[in-house]
């Protein structure tokens, strides 16, 4: 597809800066498509933890239909409980019910835009029930991994960076800036720019430095379609310079290390994640020995049979079904 030759299941060879060009400026200029997005994931998935693959899915109607078997519910956000700013219809709902049935409620989410305070306040706009302790955020991962030193922040402008525990500079158009800081944080592509990525890339390739993704998705579901995620930009960098680019969220290990905290007493095999795209949600959970369940009709795959894709990735949920 864009960004690389493949050698064997999943072994990359690294065409160069020129390709890394072509790329990065075909999938800005393109509509991304969930056939386009699958395909990129099966690129970079080298990159992603190991799991054992189950050979098929059960079908069910309902959460409520595995209720008994599970002690906590771990929810993605995007194509499963919202689509951009639009609350998915019955989720709320849901919510209620499995947590009036005793269930834990957890929200573990690889938007990286807002601090924690700005996570729970869109959550709660959007009419969802649910109490500070229950969300658990990929940036909250990624600022545990800030080291001394000066810090060059790819954010929103409407992102104050106050829980930032580092020496930090806003990133823009100003080259220089770009060769001052020591290391590199991803966290929005809200005022991202093809020109702005040259920028990054140039400043890696002259003197490599540490950048950390707080946001590993490639893509998102909005209400007009797909947007693109800081996952995207960072392993277009990782193409290049792989040892210097560090993935936060799902399916990398440090965000469920930070569920699991929170549920010291719950087995595994009792907690069950519940995701729209395969090779975050459903990977990284299986990876810790998680169940799952793929939600699929207002996700990534909204409008396709998932039976494919599972194929083709050998991926599959213990559970599917269209909305929790």
């Amino acid at each position: 597809m864009l960004f690389w030759c493949l050698r064997g299941p999943f072994q990359p060879i690294p065409l160069g800066q020129e390709v890394y060009e072509n790329a990065a400026k075909k999938i800005g200029d393109s509509m991304l498509t969930t056939q386009i997005i699958f395909d990129r994931y099966q690129e970079v998935r080298i990159r992603f933890p190991e799991t054992t693959a189950l050979s098929e899915s059960q079908d069910i109607s309902s959460l409520l239909d595995i209720a008994d078997d599970v002690d906590a519910f771990v929810f993605d956000a995007f194509g499963v409980l919202n689509v951009g700013e639009t609350l998915i219809p019955g989720a709320d709902v849901r919510l209620d019910q499995l947590r009036a049935r005793g269930g834990a409620i957890r929200i573990l989410t690889n938007a990286a835009s807002y601090d924690r305070s700005g996570a729970i306040a869109k959550f709660k706009r959007l009419g969802l029930t649910l109490f500070d302790d229950e969300i658990i955020t990929s940036r909250e991962a990624a600022l545990l991994h800030l080291t001394e030193g000066s810090w060059g922040v790819i954010a929103a402008d409407t992102d104050a960076l106050i829980d930032l525990p580092a020496t930090v500079l806003r990133l823009g158009d100003d080259p220089e800036d770009y060769e001052k800081v020591s290391a590199f944080l991803f966290l929005s592509t809200a005022n991202w720019t093809l020109d702005r990525q040259d920028l990054l890339m140039a400043a890696m390739n002259s003197r490599p430095r540490n950048l950390l993704i707080g946001n590993a998705d490639l893509a998102a579901p909005r209400d007009g379609g797909f947007s693109v995620e800081p996952g995207h930009y960072g392993h277009l960098i990782a193409d290049i310079h792989p040892e210097w680019v560090r993935f936060f969220g799902k399916p990398f290990p440090e965000v469920y290390d930070l569920v699991k905290a929170t549920l010291a007493n719950v087995p595994a095999h009792r907690i069950v994640m519940c995701g729209d795209t395969l090779h975050t949600d459903i990977l990284g959970a299986a990876a810790r020995g998680w169940r799952t369940v793929l939600v699929t009709q207002d996700g990534l795959f909204a409008g396709y049979n998932t039976d494919t894709f599972s194929k083709e990735s050998n991926l599959f949920a213990d559970w599917r079904l269209g909305r929790i």
